[in-house]
């Protein structure tokens, strides 16, 4: 009867766009930082494998735990079922598409 949740994860990251599935996703103790565990990717053993999915495997490889920044995260989704993890460039080269826009960037001085 318990339920196993899996959770979307979408968040910018060096002007590209990821969506990650994982299993946990909290707070962490560490001010202004989402906490993403146990990643959750595709089979390995599957005969088909998509190219962005194994980008973010190689990526994300050997990582327990990533610490997001908070202003970075653009959507948390408790999903019944995994989809396909992937990358989005953002176009215009780094330039914001008008759908996905940072909520905060510092001044560079």
């Amino acid at each position: 009867m318990s339920e196993k949740l899996i959770y979307k994860v979408v968040f910018v990251n060096q002007d590209q766009v990821y969506e990650i599935y994982a299993k946990n996703v909290y707070q962490g103790d560490l001010y202004g930082f989402i906490v993403v565990e146990d990643f959750v990717f595709g089979e390995k053993s599957a005969i088909v494998i998509d190219p962005a999915e194994e980008r973010l495997r190689v990526e994300f490889e050997g990582v327990n735990r990533s610490f997001i920044p908070m202003h970075e995260i653009i959507r948390i989704d408790q999903v019944k079922k995994k989809g396909v993890a992937k990358i989005i460039a953002q176009t215009d080269s780094g330039k914001s598409s008008g759908k996905v826009s940072t909520l905060y960037s510092p001044d560079k001085k």
